[in-house]
């Protein structure tokens, strides 16, 4: 039976509604920016991680690794390249993602986490057949741009996370996925974590990155987008800066397909994973479907992680 208490890390009273509201629900989190290369951020996050499995929500995180893989294409001498927003993956850089997703980044994410106690187990999309995707079509300007072997995930067996989840785990996933041809994915880790939270009916996803959220009319304003609805951001796609997009595009799906709610908060500041479930507070932008309040007039393009 889990215990449970009130996040250290808040000061809250513990008779607040959402401790009630979230008992027994999945949040899924996207671990990634700065929070992953910093080593207080990282610790941090391990605590707030377990922190939610204490409170009596079902925590699953999906990392990404950016970083560490353009850091070990650069050693190796072979080409770093993006093309909207996204990394192109040839076979050799493929082999790199596979060996830093699951053989560092995970495994370090996994030892963050137990830490604290035997919670966290690692996994891949690749993994009992979790996640099946098929190669994503990219544009740049209107024109058709070959980004390699970059996957979408155009299916969910969730019933290993289940049982995990069932078992009082914390699942640590990494974004590898292969498809019906037997072709292996690199797939995006925002939009990875937004279909394991569809598939998982998830209450919350939370995507962790390096800027305060979505900001209204970037570079010219630093004004922050508190909350919108999902039509209000399905207009607003098309403007959005190349680093932003994979995240906003993730919580736009989230929301329109189940997810309650959906926040894009800075993993920047410590502990910003347990506010970023439990209220609104700090920077943050929080996406809702379209019966939700959202801002008026809303609108403008930032620069992601």
């Amino acid at each position: 039976m889990t215990e449970t208490k009130t996040p250290a890390a808040l000061s809250v009273s513990p008779d607040l509604p959402w401790l009630e509201e979230l008992q027994g629900r999945t949040v899924v989190v996207k671990f990634g920016g700065n929070a992953m290369i910093d080593p207080s951020l990282h610790r941090t996050f391990a605590q707030d991680v377990v922190e939610l499995w204490h409170a009596g929500l079902r925590p699953v995180v999906v990392h990404g690794g950016g970083p560490q893989i353009s850091a070990l294409l650069d050693r190796l001498g072979l080409e770093v390249r993006f093309e909207a927003g996204l990394r192109v993956t040839t076979p050799e850089t493929m082999d790199v993602v596979r060996m830093v997703l699951t053989g560092q980044v995970q495994r370090e994410l996994v030892g963050a986490i137990n830490a604290h106690g035997p919670f966290a187990v690692g996994m891949s999309g690749e993994d009992a057949h979790t996640m099946t995707a098929v190669r994503r079509p990219a544009w740049v300007d209107g024109r058709s741009v070959d980004i390699g072997l970059v996957g979408d995930v155009v299916a969910v067996d969730a019933a290993t996370i289940g049982a995990l989840l069932e078992q009082g785990r914390i699942p640590v996933v990494s974004p590898v996925a292969r498809g019906e041809d037997g072709q292996v994915y690199n797939v995006n880790a925002d939009l990875a974590a937004s279909a394991l939270a569809v598939a998982l009916g998830a209450e919350r996803l939370v995507m962790m990155t390096d800027v305060e959220g979505l900001y209204a009319d970037w570079p010219h304003s630093a004004e922050v987008i508190d909350r919108l609805t999902a039509g209000e951001l399905d207009a607003l796609l098309p403007e959005l800066a190349s680093g932003m997009l994979p995240k906003m595009e993730g919580c736009l799906r989230a929301v329109r397909n189940g997810v309650a709610k959906a926040r894009v908060i800075d993993g920047r500041v410590p502990h910003a994973l347990l506010r970023g479930v439990f209220t609104e507070e700090g920077p943050g932008t929080t996406v809702v479907p379209d019966d939700g309040p959202g801002p008026e007039g809303s609108g403008g393009k930032e620069d992601g992680a």
